[in-house]
């Protein structure tokens, strides 16, 4: 699987009071938490963002509270992938349970800049900034990540493939 959009860029240790303020966490309507995603750090991000757009930030994305609703809002809003130099560890496994597929690529965190276009290719690693004609690897999606991502996460996809 392969998906290619524009760039958001942040910096460091992006926290989830950041990606989804408390004050919307009355409800877990991923179409309202879309609305609401990184309004206090870029007001701009909710009505901006398209289907398959691409978040690229530095180390500790998604530190602080354990509310799976960041990582809901995030691909709520279009995002198709999140790429950093490093993801706090509660966010990590929140985004592969609600099928939000993310990567950690210092040297794509650094160079990659907002506005840029890249590609992401899931089963190989490649990261392309087409804008920059630069390619970065990482590491690929295991193949029972990616059918977890298939299945729009760990949920949907124990319950297809327990089904007697």
């Amino acid at each position: 699987m392969k998906k290619r959009g524009n760039v958001f860029k942040y910096g460091i240790n992006v926290d989830t009071d950041v990606i989804i303020p408390a004050r919307y966490l009355s409800t877990s309507d991923p179409k309202e938490l879309a609305k609401h995603c990184m309004e206090d750090m870029d007001n701009t991000f909710a009505t901006s963002v398209k289907k398959d757009d691409i978040i690229v930030a530095g180390h500790n994305f998604g530190c602080g509270s354990s509310r799976e609703h960041a990582p809901i809002s995030i691909k709520a809003a279009g995002v198709s992938c999140v790429i950093a130099a490093s993801f706090a560890r509660i966010f990590y496994r929140n985004s592969f349970n609600i099928g939000l597929p993310i990567f950690e690529c210092e040297a794509a965190a650094n160079d990659i800049d907002a506005g840029d276009v890249i590609e992401v290719d899931f089963t190989t690693g490649k990261i392309s900034n087409l804008s920059k004609n630069v390619i970065y690897d990482t590491q690929p999606l295991p193949e029972f990540m990616q059918k977890i991502i298939n299945d729009e996460g760990l949920i949907n996809h124990i319950s297809k493939t327990h089904k007697k």
